[in-house]
């Protein structure tokens, strides 16, 4: 991390005799390297974080990756559907109220043609 050597390291130590003192030395050192360890901690914490946050990313872009593959081999598969069953998909009537669905024109139809509706799904009115 740093690039400090055994001069620079003996330097530090005889300033430090000097001016705390040699008994209030081995109590500054713990707690100096309570402090560097603490920041330690926070750094590796950090960088897990991020490496974490790095892998997520790769594993959303191959999940994007295999969903963009999956919706166009879907798209692929109903168009050789399509063109297999001659281009025609059934969209009438019939196709919406076997799904059940209601189709609107259809009740509007049979309304002008003269049939009556059931209107038990209106509230009576007063």
């Amino acid at each position: 991390m740093f690039d400090i050597g055994f001069a620079e390291l003996l330097l530090i130590g005889v300033v430090g005799l000097l001016v705390i003192g040699p008994e209030r030395l081995p109590s500054t050192i713990r707690t100096v390297s309570a402090w560097v360890a603490q920041i330690r901690r926070g750094f590796n914490q950090i960088r897990s974080e991020v490496e974490q946050e790095l892998h997520n990313d790769a594993v959303m872009q191959e999940l994007r990756k295999t969903g963009s593959d999956l919706k166009r081999d879907a798209q692929q598969a109903g168009d050789s559907f399509k063109t297999a069953t001659g281009g025609s998909t059934a969209t009438g009537p019939a196709s919406t109220a076997s799904s059940g669905q209601a189709n609107p024109d259809s009740a509007a139809g049979a309304a002008s043609d003269g049939e009556t509706t059931s209107r038990a799904q209106e509230p009576p009115e007063k």
